[in-house]
């Protein structure tokens, strides 16, 4: 039968992506699946929570920036290299052609004008909570993609944050620092002005900086999500989002030398939007690299992992009770505990709708996490202790994610008294069953 004009080109395109194929050759399962990860990653951007998520980076990078960089100024005046604050924004910043110097230069005067040192301890703190709200915001970003629910304890986040503070910038610009002193040593450029060597380094010359990007970006994809991502699927992240990162820079750049409209559309406001263009660009191809390396690592949630799960009572009750037998079984056979990625694995459904199910039980006192992060699951107390229809109940009561609670409705006699049967029914027929009974 023909298929109808208006059938959906989408989920027809989808059914072709995911038609089982036998016998496949290595190049054709390759690009099978780098079919599936851009189809993926696309419905991912229409749904539209990257791109909001990019957005409102936009907004805390423009709160946090001065504070950021005010504070990376003061570390950086300890080891002497803080004049490469400027140069380094203006690479960054170097897509906007000739307003990259202008918007450079305002925020360095904003930096040289906030004096940490005569800030106090009120001013300083306020100051450390914005630029932490920032990076709060980046790992809040990361684990929605990578859908883990829980953030690092808030100790190791301020830990790990101030670390970055210190260490980080230090880092970047001292190599910044030590690759101008090298090219303008003058027997460096002696060696560079043989032809074949000269050559080379101009290569290289285009080469590093798209290296530098790929590194930074598979850095953040490694350490922000609060999950153990593989290196194999950052670095994929990573190479997809620095060389769009770089491919992005030229075509902004060609964009803003092609004499555009912007100026003359809004006229005195035309740096400060095309410097919020450049930042939202900049966050979406991030998040997007982490999306690609999450498809990378987990490969099973390729198709619709985002789509809305309209999960029924029955599909929660076996989803949540194959979790809690992967736990018991585990626990007695002594082996590791699952954590959430692999327990929503088995049950093919988004990591978050498994964290939610498995804090069902937590509240219950049923289960327990460990301190691992993420972290893995434990038997809160001896589950003989635990009767089964008590897990049950549990489950039932509690809300599911896109109903909010809500007081006690105003229901008929009739109404309790069959809900009453129900519960008695399941009471009755699950009689003196324990949960290891049931898990063991």
């Amino acid at each position: 039968m023909e298929l109808a004009p208006d059938t959906d080109i989408a989920t027809r395109i989808q059914d072709w992506l995911w038609r089982p194929r036998p016998g496949l050759s290595l190049p054709q399962r390759a690009g099978l699946g780098l079919a599936r990860t851009t189809w993926a990653v696309g419905h991912d951007l229409l749904e539209g929570q990257l791109t909001l998520r990019a957005m409102s980076l936009v907004y805390t990078t423009l709160l946090s920036l001065v504070p950021l960089l005010a504070i990376s100024f003061s570390v950086l005046k300890g080891f002497g290299v803080h004049n490469q604050i400027e140069p380094f924004l203006l690479e960054v910043l170097a897509p906007l052609g000739e307003r990259s110097s202008e918007i450079a230069g305002t925020i360095v005067r904003f930096v040289d004008n906030t004096q940490v040192g005569v800030l106090g301890v009120v001013g300083v703190a306020l100051l450390f909570y914005t630029v932490i709200s920032l990076m709060q915001k980046i790992e809040d970003a990361f684990n929605e993609v990578w859908q883990i629910d829980s953030l690092r304890p808030f100790a190791e986040r301020v830990r790990d944050y101030i670390a970055v503070l210190v260490i980080g910038p230090f880092l970047v610009f001292t190599s910044l620092g030590i690759t101008a002193t090298v090219v303008a040593d003058p027997d460096v450029k002696s060696l560079l002005d043989a032809a074949p060597l000269g050559w080379l380094v101009e290569l290289l010359g285009r080469l590093v900086p798209i290296a530098m990007v790929v590194v930074a970006f598979t850095f953040a994809y490694v350490f922000v999500p609060n999950t153990r991502v593989r290196p194999v699927a950052a670095l994929t992240g990573g190479l997809v989002a620095g060389v769009s990162w770089n491919l992005a820079g030229a075509a902004f750049a060609a964009f803003m030398s092609s004499g555009s409209n912007v100026t003359i559309i809004y006229s005195g406001f035309a740096t400060p939007i095309l410097f919020m263009l450049w930042l939202y660009l900049g966050w979406l191809i991030l998040l997007i690299g982490a999306d690609i390396a999450f498809y990378r690592q987990h490969p099973e949630f390729l198709e619709g992992r985002r789509i809305a799960l309209g999960l029924s009572e029955q599909d929660r009750q076996i989803i949540a009770l194959e979790a809690l037998r992967q736990i018991g079984r585990a626990f007695e056979a002594g082996e590791p505990s699952p954590d959430v990625t692999r327990i929503a694995r088995t049950a093919a459904v988004p990591a978050d709708v498994a964290g939610r199910l498995l804090r069902i039980f937590e509240r219950a006192g049923v289960i327990a996490p460990t301190a691992d992060q993420p972290p893995r699951w434990l038997p809160a107390r001896p589950w003989e202790s635990v009767p089964l229809h008590a897990v049950i109940e549990a489950l039932r009561r509690a809300p599911t994610a896109d109903v909010r609670a809500h007081p006690d409705p105003e229901v008929s006699d009739s109404v309790k008294a069959l809900a009453g049967e129900i519960d008695g029914a399941i009471v009755a027929r699950l009689g003196e069953r324990s949960l290891r009974d049931f898990a063991l």
